[in-house]
Formats: C-alpha cells, sequence, structure tokens
C-alpha cells in the first residue's frame, strides 16, 4: 500500500458511455411476498428501493430467506453455497489477467499487485540480455487462471513468482502445473519491495 500510495503516475478515465453498466435487479414481488434473500434461477436475489414499502432485515449471521439469524448446519450450508457459486459459475467472466511476451517465452513470470511493477524492470532487463521472459501478471488471484497456468505450464521451462511473503500464490501456480514444469517463489520479507535485479538473477538462473 505504501509504494502504490507513492506512485506518480497518470490516469486515463473512460468516456462514460464507453463503460459498461450493469443495472441492479429490482423485485416483482409485492411487499408481503418478498425474501430478500431468496435466489432468483441465475442465484441473485431481487433487490429493493428503500422508501418503497418493503420492510427487510439484515443479519451479518446465516439467515434464512427473510434475512433473520438462522444457524442451523442446514441453513448455513444452503447460503455459503449460494454465495460461493455466484463466485465459482461465473468465473470465466471474473478471472482476469494480463499477458506479455508469453507466446515464446522460456520462463513465465507469475505476479501480482506491486510487485508485477518491480518484475516488469526484471524482465525487461533479463530481455536486453536476450532471454525470452513472459509475464501473467494476475488482476484477479481468486478465482484462479488455472486453465491458463496449466497451458503455459506444458511450453515453458519454469515459472517465477516474486512475493511480498514466503510463499502464498506460488503454492497455487505449483499446483496448477502440476508437475509439468518447475514453480520457483522469490520471496520478500516486506518493509519495501523486491529489487529488479534479484528477480533478474533468478530469471538467469533458470535460463542458463
Amino acid at each position: 500500500d505504501e509504494a502504490v500510495g507513492h506512485m506518480t503516475e497518470r490516469v486515463v478515465i473512460p468516456e462514460a458511455d464507453a463503460i459498461e453498466v450493469t443495472r441492479r435487479r429490482y423485485t416483482s414481488s409485492p411487499p408481503e411476498e418478498y425474501r430478500p434473500f431468496e435466489p432468483e434461477e441465475d442465484g441473485v436475489p431481487g433487490m429493493v428501493r428503500a422508501g418503497d414499502g418493503y420492510r427487510i432485515h439484515v443479519t451479518g449471521l446465516t439467515h434464512d430467506d427473510k434475512g433473520y439469524p438462522l444457524m442451523t448446519p442446514e441453513a448455513q450450508g444452503k447460503l455459503v453455497l449460494r454465495i460461493v457459486d455466484k463466485i465459482r459459475l461465473n468465473a470465466a467472466d471474473i478471472i482476469d489477467f494480463e499477458e506479455d511476451g508469453v507466446e515464446d517465452a522460456e520462463v513465465v513470470v507469475v505476479a501480482y499487485g506491486i510487485t508485477s511493477r518491480v518484475a516488469l524492470k526484471a524482465i525487461e532487463m533479463a530481455r536486453e540480455g536476450g532471454a525470452r521472459v513472459g509475464m501473467l501478471r494476475l488482476r484477479t488471484v481468486w478465482p484462479f487462471p488455472e486453465q491458463r497456468i496449466r497451458e503455459l505450464a506444458t511450453q515453458v521451462r519454469a515459472f517465477v513468482v516474486p512475493e511480498i511473503n514466503y510463499g502464498q500464490i506460488v503454492l497455487e501456480v505449483e499446483r496448477c502445473a502440476h508437475g509439468a514444469t518447475p514453480t520457483l517463489l522469490v520471496p520478500h520479507g516486506g518493509g519495501g519491495v523486491h529489487s529488479p535485479e534479484r528477480i533478474c538473477q533468478v530469471l538467469k538462473g533458470q535460463l542458463a
């Protein structure tokens, strides 16, 4: 957060008509029949507008279709599964990543957040030396781009995963690579960011 906060970059705001807006779906049920947490066919409940005469209860606990607390295993299973399925069943529309130079890459860097910015410099340094290095920048980490990692694992010599921790996303990359190619962590304890030279050193080690 500190590193991002000290960045100075140009912000490009698209024209309003270029932004896709998804309108909220409002219920057609009368107040006496309305259930605020009863899902429709796509798993999403209809909403109501404040002041339209609907009285609803909202709690942070697991609850019934009316919104009142209900802590039974059946209620929890039903509610939690519905929420998780909103992600899982729409994963193809949610997964978001950027690729650069992966088509002929021998090594692919998988990075996210501020570390992906540092990794770009490391990749540039490696490419200047003739290395074929690609970048897979994760814009979302869940759902994880499992299929794309599996595809790349059959094409490259290694994945390199720099993280400001001692190994989190690297384990997901390793799981999806499923032994098809090595996955190497470049850890960092925090208090700053990686040096591009450190990441570049690991890249060159995999290409030696």
